[in-house]
């Protein structure tokens, strides 16, 4: 029997792109994450579009990051930001709270939570 991945676990395109819409609502509110805020665009479409292409693959569900866009490239594509463990941790907190405001399951949403870490701090080019 073929073990679920975390895309069916968590109810496929239609929750990976509440997850997005959350994740990219508290950014744009929650004054914790503002200076990650400050880092994308005034309008969070793109960056929502793009943040759903890319879970989806990330997550076990269709490809979708490579299929419209190529290779994510994340390290690269983030080089022109300055992030460092300020901008990482908030980021994580973001997708947590996210994650939660959806109903992600606790189990399922902690184990997220460690790749997001761990995916985050590859991404931080500043030192600590």
């Amino acid at each position: 029997m073929q073990e679920q991945t975390p895309y069916q676990l968590i109810g496929g395109e239609a929750s990976v792109l509440r997850l997005c819409a959350s994740f990219y609502e508290l950014m744009n509110t929650v004054p914790q994450f503002a200076t990650i805020r400050a880092l994308h665009p005034s309008d969070l479409q793109s960056s929502r579009d793009k943040l759903f292409m890319f879970l989806s693959g990330w997550l076990g569900g269709p490809d979708l990051y490579v299929q419209n866009i190529g290779q994510p490239m994340l390290r690269r594509r983030h080089l022109p930001f300055a992030i460092g463990e300020s901008e990482r941790d908030q980021w994580v907190a973001c997708m947590v709270l996210a994650m939660e405001a959806i109903g992600i399951d606790e189990e399922l949403r902690q184990q997220l939570s460690q790749s997001f870490f761990r995916t985050a701090d590859f991404m931080r080019n500043q030192p600590a």
